[in-house]
């Protein structure tokens, strides 16, 4: 019984030694932490920085706030030269800046005004600058135009610039004409067209193109690709008219004809171009041009206006579809302003009118763009025969006197286009066929 007396006693002790161990260990870790605390704290006071600093904005100079003190200056001693006179420093060609701050705030600035600076402008050049100014000055004090002035001067104000757009008209058409003695062919190069007028109301676009025919036999006619949504297209397109002799070339003339491409009707105009060969000396290799195109004369309707219209028969189904497209060129109303143009459309069997049907209002529209579509019902054993429809043009305004604008009649006995597109729908059922019709006089 007496060993194990023994084992027990010294299993006792172990954790009285541990925890004496770990007791001496902590007290040595805290005060190694507290010793160099108090290193870093000594090496920080040694060296004093100031509270704060802020860098000057003019020229990057670090002003402290002990330095606002007392008459100090940076930059060197003080100078009898007037403030703001620079002087080289011995290390190198930069000059020293000498602040005065008891004339400054802790922003920089004089409190006092400080003395002017007379400033020398070098002109470039191109840029002449008028070195005397009438009603500037006097004596011998007159001041320099500087350059702010002299660039607005020679910048041309909006209604300059809008006169010279008027004066370019529909727009500028370049080209360039050559004759290839081997090949025996007169070669046209059509090049690029700039500043064309929007046929597009809406997106202030065209898709423009050019026909080019050569008169007086008008024999030769020949057309550009479209390109889309452009203003100012470059074709880069060559044309060889070949068996013309050279000196028959003097004798032709190039007609040059720009319009704007229209998947629902006919193209639209946009202007044109005459170009006789006569004085155009052609021996001497590749001659540019350009000119100017100018508005067509285009023979229009009695002032009432034109519809564009889709029509379409199914015989399978004996409906009639009529699409309103959009309007054009109508007449102003009596007080001078635009109209307020709609469209009704009345379906006619015989002379009883069986059904009717009218578009949206739209307001103030001189070219209005309606896009409404209508779906009249046939009988079946008649179809078109004695089908009629009556389009009439109409302004909202209650005030006007007329309020019918123009009037169409399409059917079998419709005379010009309007009994055409009638025809042609007839004979083509099931096909959306597109027109522009000349209003009449109600």
């Amino acid at each position: 019984m007496a060993p194990v007396t023994t084992e027990e006693a010294h299993f006792a002790e172990v954790p009285v030694s541990v925890a004496v161990v770990s007791v001496f260990g902590l007290v040595f870790s805290v005060s190694i932490f507290a010793w160099i605390c108090c290193q870093r704290k000594a090496n920080k006071a040694s060296n004093k920085t100031p509270p704060y600093k802020f860098v000057h904005i003019l020229k990057g100079v670090d002003i402290y706030p002990e330095s606002l003190n007392g008459k100090k200056k940076f930059g060197g001693e003080k100078t009898p030269e007037a403030h703001g006179k620079q002087t080289l420093s011995p290390s190198g060609g930069r000059p020293e800046l000498h602040l005065d701050l008891e004339k400054r705030d802790l922003n920089g600035n004089f409190t006092s005004k400080p003395p002017t600076l007379q400033l020398k402008v070098r002109s470039s050049p191109d840029l002449d600058i008028p070195s005397q100014q009438a009603g500037f000055g006097s004596g011998g004090n007159q001041e320099a135009g500087t350059p702010e002035s002299v660039v607005s001067s020679q910048t041309p104000t909006p209604a300059v610039e809008k006169s010279q757009d008027k004066e370019g008209g529909l727009g500028t058409l370049y080209f360039s004409v050559e004759y290839n003695f081997e090949k025996k062919a007169f070669m046209v190069h059509i090049k690029e067209a700039h500043r064309l007028s929007p046929t597009d109301e809406q997106s202030l676009t065209s898709d423009p193109y050019i026909k080019l025919t050569l008169l007086p036999e008008k024999k030769h006619k020949v057309k550009t690709r479209v390109l889309r949504k452009t203003l100012d297209p470059a074709f880069d397109e060559t044309f060889s008219f070949y068996g013309i002799p050279f000196a028959r070339v003097s004798q032709l003339a190039l007609h040059f004809m720009v319009l704007s491409f229209d998947r629902f009707s006919r193209d639209e105009v946009i202007g044109e171009t005459l170009v006789p060969l006569a004085d155009i000396d052609l021996s001497e290799g590749r001659v540019l041009m350009s000119r100017d195109i100018i508005k067509r004369n285009v023979r229009r309707s009695a002032g009432r206006g034109e519809l564009l219209l889709s029509l379409c028969y199914q015989s399978t189904t004996s409906t009639l579809t009529v699409v309103v497209l959009k309007a054009r060129h109508l007449p102003k109303t009596d007080s001078n302003g635009p109209s307020d143009p709609y469209v009704k459309v009345n379906l006619f069997q015989g002379k009883k009118r069986v059904c009717k049907k009218k578009t949206h209002v739209k307001k103030c529209a001189p070219n209005p763009v309606f896009n409404e579509l209508f779906v009249f019902d046939l009988p079946s054993e008649d179809g078109l025969r004695d089908t009629s429809v009556e389009l009439l043009l109409l302004d909202s305004d209650r005030t006007s006197r007329t309020p019918v604008i123009g009037r169409l009649l399409l059917g079998t006995s419709s005379p010009g286009t309007a009994g055409e597109h009638w025809r042609e729908i007839c004979d083509h059922p099931r096909r959306q066929i597109a027109k522009w019709h000349a209003l009449s006089e109600d």
